[in-house]
């Protein structure tokens, strides 16, 4: 029973992270961020469509474009910066919880323009992912499959781990700032009604020490 609850839960965990595409014109930089744990790996791969200007449709691939992804950390480090081709998978490890921004701008490769031509750009973003399949390919008995199998499911679950510990923190943060905004408008709401308080007071003593003044009581 535990492990078919483990079971459902990754599959779930594959599922909440689908694919999609945008649009991009050439050489425009698109970035998305992603709030991601500590002691991460990243996994994401894409694939650029061409939009031909004859037919009205996109392509299925657009040769001679390359594409410069861009990975920044939450401190503003740069972890990844290189050229790649049309289609190509990278992959980066967080080393601290945060936002981290990822970029991707197109680039000619054969020095061609496209006069402007928009781009439909395919991403998939894996966070925790392994390279499981390719393992299960290359194993050689059913032994090496069953050792990758198991690894693969550890790897899982202190990944599934890593991220719920990580919510935790996220939750417990935003809880202290909700508590100290709330005390902050407490603060201020007595201290707006200790002013009106004070301002009749000295409205009150002003009259006051006017009518006398006129003898008028």
């Amino acid at each position: 029973m535990k492990n078919c609850m483990i079971g459902i839960l990754l599959s779930f965990w594959v599922a909440v992270s689908p694919a999609f595409y945008f649009h991009s014109g050439e050489r425009e930089e698109k970035c998305i961020i992603e709030d991601i744990p500590g002691d991460t790996l990243i996994t994401g791969s894409y694939k650029v469509q061409q939009w031909d200007t004859h037919e009205q449709v996109f392509l299925e691939s657009a040769p001679g474009l390359g594409m410069f992804v861009t990975i920044t950390a939450p401190t503003k480090e740069l972890l990844l910066s290189k050229l790649y081709g049309p289609q190509a998978t990278f992959s980066f490890t967080s080393h601290s919880p945060g936002e981290y921004n990822i970029c991707l701008q197109s680039n000619s490769t054969k020095l061609i323009s496209f006069g402007g031509s928009r781009l439909r750009i395919h991403l998939d973003i894996r966070v925790g992912e392994n390279f499981f399949d390719e393992a299960i390919a290359q194993a050689k008995d059913k032994v090496n499959e069953v050792n990758f199998r198991l690894g693969h499911l550890i790897q899982q679950i202190d990944h599934i781990s890593k991220e719920q510990s990580y919510h935790r923190e996220r939750e417990e943060y935003f809880r202290l700032t909700s508590e100290e905004t709330n005390s902050n408008i407490l603060w201020w709401a007595l201290a707006q009604t200790l002013i009106l308080i004070l301002v009749g007071v000295w409205q009150i003593k002003s009259l006051r020490d006017f009518f006398i003044a006129k003898k008028l009581v």
